[in-house]
């Protein structure tokens, strides 16, 4: 498995770039996924979303359809999309620190 480090952090992340256990995220994985991701800056919609997914992630050990990420964020997806341009799995769900969801978000 794949190391990367950033600002004092190393992670083991999978072949598409998510780290490799949940226990494993904090705040400084947000700034590294960012840059990867090709985010300029973090806004609260931003965390809005993250919080979300990791709330539901530790409540229910999956990330949520995007049905119910839409619906509990009160954001269109598309705007999600622009907030997260890989999209709500690839992009949030990563940067959440969230395992690959293996089907639709």
């Amino acid at each position: 498995m794949p190391t990367v480090e950033f600002e004092g952090n190393s992670w083991n992340i999978d072949e598409d770039g998510f780290i490799d256990d949940f226990k494993n995220w904090n705040k400084d994985w947000v700034e590294y996924v960012k840059g990867v991701e090709g985010i300029k800056e973090i806004t609260d919609d931003h965390w809005k979303v993250i919080n979300y997914l990791q709330d539901y992630y530790k409540e229910n050990g999956i990330a949520p359809m995007i049905r119910l990420l839409t619906k509990k964020t009160d954001f269109k997806l598309k705007y999600i999309y622009e907030l997260f341009p890989s999209g709500p799995a690839k992009g949030a769900c990563k940067m959440a620190g969230l395992p690959k969801p293996t089907g639709c978000v």
